[in-house]
Parts: structure tokens; sequence; C-alpha cells
């Protein structure tokens, strides 16, 4: 029966029941390999081998798929794994429409390995209509959104996308990281498939790492489930106990991070040293009505911005701060700051890197949940020694 409870209150409760033997409230970490059957081939719950199912990483996926308002979901060891997985369904002569502006980890997937396979990527401005439409072919098998896309921020229109792919028999996945379930419902919008990194938001304290995705078709998810145990690229006990902890409190960590980040986000703007901020809730950002109407709580707390100068400018930036530490990864309670030419970005050609927009001055921000004053005086400083040290001029 479909849980009709608020947001908060699945995040806290969905797939999770007090243990009936000792009243204990939190889901055990299940530390075991194999299950003892009730006769042969006659498993107890359907618990044989914990490559394949494991009961503390089934209340997980219950968990989380009731926050994607998804009928299943599936726990996998990391958000590449998750894509992996996705892409494990495409066959030689298969084709793929994915955006130009995405994770570095997702584009080296696809073309250092699956390219490699006689499947063909094209990647294009998701943002514009009359480019994904032009970019379908006879073989075009996904259509593979980020949004808000990494590093730049941008915003598809997840439900016209969606329409487009679906009038050609395409599935549309929607990397759903960045926005969490908490602030965008692709599922809701018409996508078929939402990946995540759960090492990210979902998780939010930096110390666990795990991938997850969700849908609504069975055929789909029998298939996905088949390579995952095939594969054996399922998300480990511990750190499914993890990121249930983490999902408990991801309503009121979200709701910090995007105060935060639209304060940092906002000062930045006011800044002559920086040419450009890119956040979805500036209305300066050239999807902003778009991610008003799509992103019901919230723009998130992820922050890119382009400094004046070169990627010294942002290397000096990041060498800089003090609560922003520098490092990969984002969407942990503390924030992080990262140079994407020279960092999560780099396997991506810099003539590519360039021609999508992702300049050599970018820096990109995961605002945490730091008191607002202390993040603003770290910007602050770090932003005159930029000044100071590669003779840019306010």
């Amino acid at each position: 029966m479909k849980d009709n409870s608020r947001f908060e209150t699945r995040a806290i409760h969905a797939g999770q029941e007090p243990n009936p033997d000792n009243g204990a409230l939190m889901t055990p970490v299940y530390f075991n390999s194999t299950y003892q059957q009730i006769s042969p081939g006659e498993p107890r719950q359907g618990y044989e081998y914990s490559r394949t199912t494991n009961p503390t990483r089934t209340v997980l996926e219950q968990n989380l798929a009731s926050l994607e308002g998804a009928e299943w979901g599936l726990c996998y060891a990391s958000g590449l794994a998750a894509i992996n997985a996705i892409a494990d369904r495409l066959v030689p002569g298969d084709h793929v429409i994915a955006g130009n502006d995405l994770y570095g980890g997702t584009y080296r997937i696809f073309m250092q390995v699956f390219a490699r396979y006689g499947i063909e990527f094209s990647f294009i401005d998701t943002t514009q209509r009359s480019e994904v439409e032009a970019a379908f072919k006879s073989n075009t098998r996904y259509l593979y959104l980020e949004t808000p896309s990494n590093p730049l921020l941008s915003i598809c229109d997840i439900k016209a996308l969606s329409e487009l792919a679906h009038q050609r028999g395409v599935l549309c996945v929607v990397d759903n990281t960045f926005a969490t379930p908490y602030l965008q419902q692709p599922l809701e919008l018409g996508a078929d498939i939402v990946v995540h990194s759960l090492t990210k938001y979902l998780g939010g304290h930096s110390d666990v790492v795990g991938g997850f995705i969700a849908g609504n078709d069975e055929k789909t998810r029998e298939e996905l489930a088949f390579y995952q145990n095939a594969v054996g690229g399922q998300l480990g006990p511990m750190d499914a106990f993890l990121v249930l902890r983490g999902t408990k409190t991801l309503g009121v960590r979200m709701d910090r991070h995007n105060e935060n980040a639209m304060a940092i986000a906002k000062y930045l703007e006011s800044q002559d040293i920086v040419d450009k901020v890119l956040y979805p809730g500036l209305e300066s950002h050239p999807q902003f009505e778009l991610a008003q109407r799509q992103m019901t709580r919230g723009f998130g707390g992820m922050v890119s911005f382009e400094l004046a100068g070169d990627v010294e400018s942002g290397r000096t930036f990041s060498n800089s701060t003090r609560y922003f530490a520098l490092a990969e990864s984002l969407g942990g309670v503390e924030s992080l700051v990262e140079v994407p030419p020279l960092m999560t970005h780099a396997s991506i050609p810099a003539e590519e890197r360039r021609a999508a927009g992702l300049n050599d001055g970018l820096v990109r921000l995961s605002v945490g949940i730091e008191h607002v004053d202390d993040l603003l005086a770290d910007v602050e400083q770090a932003l005159k020694a930029v000044k100071q040290s590669c003779g840019v001029k306010s």
C-alpha cells in the first residue's frame, strides 16, 4: 500500500519497523554472506546469498524508493556502479544521448568503457529542446540527463524531454544526485529511471560510498537486478546502514544547504572579481523559471562560479579557504571546494570542456551546513588571496 505520509516522515519510517522480538528501532546490520534454507532451493523470505539480497540493503532500498516515489529501488557499491548497471543493458549498435555538461566519471565510463563495445554516445546541450529532438536516432535507447548538471548547474526540462523520449520508445534516465528526492521528483515528471550517488546528500556525512537506481517498470528492475547479481556490484550492509542513518535527516539538512548556498551565491554575484555565478536559485540563471517549477523545495547546496583569470585563480582560491575543505565529492554536512578542470572533470578533454562552457577559471562549492557567516567570511578572505596572488583587479 502506498505511503501517503509527508516526505520527512517517510525519510525516517519508510521500510523500517521496530524489531518484533526486542523492539529495537534501528535496522540491524546483517553481517552475513549466506542464509540457512528451509529445504534445498527453499530460502527464508527470499534470502540466499548477500550478493543477491541482504536484509539491511533491502530496508534501504525500500526507504529510498519511497522517497523517490518509485515502485522499486536497487543499491550499488557506488554511483558509477549504478550507472554501469544502466549501461549494461545496452548492446553493440545502441545509441545514448547525454548532456555535454555532466560528471567527469560518467563521461569516462561512457567513452572509455562502453564506447569500446560499439555503443555510440552523443553529448549535447540538453537544456535545449531542439538539440535533444535533433539528436534522436533509430537506435537511441537512453536519454541521459543530469539536472542540475555537474558542474555548471544547468537545468533540463524533465517533463518535456521525457515526452520526447517516450514518443520514440526511448527511456529517460535522470541523475538526481544534486537535487535529491527532497527537492525534485523526476519519476513524477515523467522520467523512467532515477540514479543517485548515495555518497553525496543521501548519505550526507562523507563516510560512505554507494549508488542507487529507482523506477516503476518491473521488467527494467528484473534486468537491472540480474546484472547487479551477475556482476556483484551490490552495496555492503554497513554502507547500507550508514546511508539509512543519513536519509533520516535529509530534509532538515537540505533546508540548511539551500539557505547557505543561496547566501553564498548572492555574495559571489556581488563581487567584481567573479565573472559569473551559476546557481539555479539566482534570477540570473538561464533556467531560473524552470528551476522554480521543477525544484519544489529549494535549489540545493551546489554553487559554481568563474573567477577572472585562468585556472591559477581557481587554484589559489581553493588553496586559501579554511572551512571549505579542498576535496572532491560533495553533499556532506561540511563545506568543500574543488576546481573541476584540475579535479573532477580532468578526464574530459580541455577542448570539449570549454566548448560545453566549463571554463578554466571555474570553481565548484559544495556548501555545507556550518554557520553561514563563517562560510561567507571564508569566501571573502579566499577572494582577497586571489586578488593578491594572481594580480586580478576588482
